[in-house]
Order: structure tokens, then sequence, then C-alpha cells
């Protein structure tokens, strides 16, 4: 479903087979610390950065590895998709070209994908 800000969109079962194809690529988690908490994918490719923190500090708070380049391979993630989705679009205003938002964020991902990651 396209988002109001026009992003380009990655769907959950593409992230899955991404992650287990071993891929190279970011899985930004926007949400905050206590969402992290309740429900999250476990992989090396998952950096977390709360839209809180990106929003007092701006690129600056981004990890390094995508800070440094604009051409990362990034996919931004939140509960439902919409935090996700913004933050997706300021990054592409930002310069960064590579960037797409999980349709649905990570309660799609516990529905269509991996229960396991739960639910909140």
């Amino acid at each position: 479903m396209p988002n109001p800000y026009g992003t380009p969109e990655i769907t959950p079962r593409e992230v899955a087979q991404r992650l287990n194809g071993g891929e190279e690529f970011i899985l930004l988690d926007v949400r905050e610390p206590m969402e992290f908490d309740m429900a999250g994918i476990q992989h090396k490719n998952v950096i977390q950065m709360p839209l809180s923190r990106l929003s007092i500090v701006g690129p600056e708070a981004l990890p390094e590895a995508i800070r440094q380049d604009k051409d990362a391979d990034v996919v931004v993630m939140c509960h439902h998709g919409s935090r996700s989705a913004q933050v997706t679009a300021w990054l592409r205003s930002q310069g960064w070209t590579r960037i797409a938002n999980l349709d649905g964020g990570i309660n799609a991902y516990a529905l269509e994908v991996d229960p396991s990651v739960g639910r909140y």
C-alpha cells in the first residue's frame, strides 16, 4: 500500500528474503527503546536509531555506515510503517538514494513472515 510520503516501499517477504539470503543492507529500526523490547528482528543487519533521537540530533545521529555513504542500501522500519515512511522521505530529501520503507512495519513482518518477532 503506498504511503502518504510517496517513498519507495519493500514488502515484509522481500525483507525476509534479503535477510535470509545474506544480502548486505541496513535495516534501520526507528522505533523507541521500549518498542524494541516488545518486538524485534534479531539479525546483524538491524540497527536501532529511535526517531526521537533523529528528530533532535539530525543526520549526525545516524550510524556511521549510513551517515558516510549516501548510496548505502537501507530499509527503514517502525511499528506500522508510518514513522519509517517519514524517515525514508526525510533521508531522500537529504540526498540518500537507496532508501526504502518496510511496508506495514514490524507488525506486518510478524503477521506475514515470522510471528516469533512479537506484536504489540
